[in-house]
């Protein structure tokens, strides 16, 4: 019996697992569809998207759009990309960097949403808590090495390091990301995107 979307949906959206330790109230944010191909995974929303309700409603989520050269509207398409972070809340900042996702968060819904979305081709792991659930001890040492690897990790997974302003000199002293990574990362999405 196929796993239902909606009420994976549904029970995800009054999780309380994590509450303790949020600063606020939960607000799992995502988004789903049952045609989704590609599946995003990044870390957990920033306070902006916490308080939108909407993934990747930022800077970085600008960054991630550029990454992918894709338009909003295309992005935020649940027929064909689904949304789900490792941890669905905002779990607070601590001197100005947000905190970790919750550790119960990615074990608890992860493999539940992945069973409801049959149709995932491709799934790209943004940044290193996405890499550190799903690639476990495949990693390599760094996450240099890791996006460097990135062939490595296909046909399933694309690995890409998180689009925050505070890697944007990790960026800069890494020009292979955008020469080499980039170009390979858009040809995928464009092949998962492709119907049958």
């Amino acid at each position: 019996m196929p796993i239902s979307l909606p009420r994976v949906s549904a029970e995800a959206r009054a999780c309380t697992l994590c509450a303790e330790t949020l600063p606020f109230k939960p607000r799992p944010v995502f988004l789903v569809g049952r045609g989704a191909r590609l599946l995003i995974v990044g870390q957990a929303p920033g306070r902006r998207v916490h308080m939108t309700g909407i993934p990747w409603n930022d800077p970085s989520g600008d960054l991630l759009r550029e990454w992918l050269a894709m338009e909003r509207a295309e992005f935020y398409d649940t027929s064909r990309i689904a949304i789900v972070p490792t941890g669905l809340c905002y779990p607070g900042t601590l001197n100005g960097a947000d905190l970790p996702p919750c550790r119960k968060c990615a074990p608890e819904w992860q493999p539940r949403f992945r069973a409801a979305l049959p149709g995932i081709r491709l799934t790209l792991l943004v940044g290193i808590y996405a890499q550190a659930y799903y690639l476990k001890e495949r990693r390599k040492a760094t996450l240099g090495e890791t996006v460097r690897a990135f062939r490595e990790y296909l046909p399933e997974f694309f690995v890409l390091p998180h689009p925050s302003w505070r890697n944007k000199a990790w960026l800069k002293k890494n020009p292979w990301f955008a020469d080499e990574v980039l170009p390979a990362l858009r040809r995928r999405v464009r092949a998962c995107m492709r119907t049958v």
